[in-house]
């Protein structure tokens, strides 16, 4: 099924979340890696201070998303959606005006919770709008349109930041306050059941749904394996190259990839039914690519290594999402995925503190090949714990 059939066969309501995630990827990634350029630039903040900062925004966003499908399932995924894009929109834009570091931490923070609000809603509305018979190409489609939207933000935030980080950060903003009203004034209420029982009755069906906390818990090793690409990965490639342009190299071969190649991997493996052995598959060979960086010795190499990374994400990116609705009852999808979210703040995490500290001692020691060789074990770990999942969990697969 090629790209334009794909779309064909989109209902109306998914193709507006399509133009949702490309537009919010733009904004998002047209500010956040300039921000840091910024502070650390013009403002002359130290690293540490900067990587605080964006830490808190990364815990006020997946740390708060469970309470934000909870808040979801109770008021509804469309008005959820446009509350936490509004909300991100405010935060954003006090970027740009931002002074102080106690204005940039506020708007860190904002930021983020905007972020807990709108994203389990709109995970949970795009699982439910989407046509069983056709789940895996539409999220395959999804997962190409996130990377679109990244490499259309390079072009943006590099364009503005040459005139000025003010102008960024109002761009950036403006993009979430226009989706929120596009949102608003274009897409229908959703029919998806609204919950009415008390928000601890459900946190502890949840906690106590061993199946799908076990999944969850896996996925903190496939989070740290690809947040890898914010931290280990940058530095390797300028350390190999002497080149801090080989960053962008690297970049655009992971998205361009994934543009290139999503979809004939989405057929490809569409004759596998087992998704859990697929997710751990993607992750084994995220590790694998992981461990190619490592023994890089100069850009082909990286983008080489770039390229079998981004086939792992094409194997199990768009299958995790898919699989959590499988596990929630219709009233508390949307919470679901909120819990989901904390497997990639406990994996982002671990992957930015571990993930440097075996960096640093392994260049220390003389061991270059140590953080790569922990994300290999880490993929494997994954792979395992996907195997042994499927066969304990009873969970059904296909329907």
């Amino acid at each position: 099924m090629t790209l334009f059939q794909i779309w064909a066969i989109a209902p109306r309501e998914i193709k507006m979340l399509y133009v949702t995630i490309f537009m919010m990827n733009m904004g998002f990634y047209a500010l956040i890696p300039y921000l840091t350029l910024y502070l650390t630039g013009s403002l002359m903040w130290s690293m540490a201070l900067t990587g605080v900062m964006l830490g808190v925004r990364q815990f006020s966003q997946q740390g708060m998303t469970f309470m934000g499908g909870l808040m979801a399932d109770r008021w509804g995924c469309k008005q959820t959606m446009v509350l936490g894009l509004a909300v991100r929109s405010i935060g954003f834009m006090a970027f740009a005006v931002s002074l102080y570091p106690w204005h940039f931490f506020a708007a860190a923070i904002v930021a983020g919770l905007g972020g807990a609000l709108f994203e389990p809603a709109i995970q949970a509305a795009f699982a439910r709008l989407a046509p069983e018979a056709h789940r895996k190409q539409l999220f395959s489609l999804k997962n190409m349109i996130v990377n679109i939207g990244i490499i259309a933000s390079t072009l943006m935030g590099s364009m503005l930041l040459s005139v000025d980080f003010h102008y960024l950060g109002i761009f950036a903003g403006s993009v979430f306050l226009f989706l929120a009203i596009y949102i608003y004034m274009v897409l229908p209420a959703l029919d998806i059941e609204i919950t009415k029982s008390h928000f601890r009755k459900d946190i502890g069906s949840i906690l106590r749904d061993a199946p799908f906390v076990g999944y969850t818990l896996i996925l903190i090793g496939y989070f740290y394996l690809y947040m890898q690409l914010f931290l280990t990965i940058p530095r390797l490639a300028v350390s190999v190259t002497g080149d801090p342009s080989s960053v962008a190299y690297v970049y655009g071969t992971v998205s361009g990839a994934v543009i290139c190649f999503q979809l004939a991997v989405t057929r490809y493996f569409e004759r596998y039914p087992n998704r859990f052995i697929l997710i751990g598959l993607g992750a084994l060979l995220m590790g694998i690519g992981l461990m190619l960086f490592g023994l890089s010795k100069g850009l082909l190499m990286l983008c080489i290594a770039s390229v079998l990374f981004a086939l792992g994400t094409m194997i199990s990116a768009p299958l995790m999402l898919d699989v959590v609705q499988m596990f929630a009852p219709p009233r508390l999808i949307a919470s679901y995925y909120g819990f989901n979210g904390y497997s990639m703040a406990l994996g982002g995490a671990l992957s930015t503190s571990l993930g440097g500290w075996f960096y640093d001692i392994g260049q220390a020691r003389g061991m270059p090949l140590l953080p790569w060789s922990l994300c290999l074990a880490v993929s494997v770990l994954v792979t395992g714990g996907m195997c042994f999942f499927k066969e304990r969990s009873g969970v059904q697969l296909t329907k």
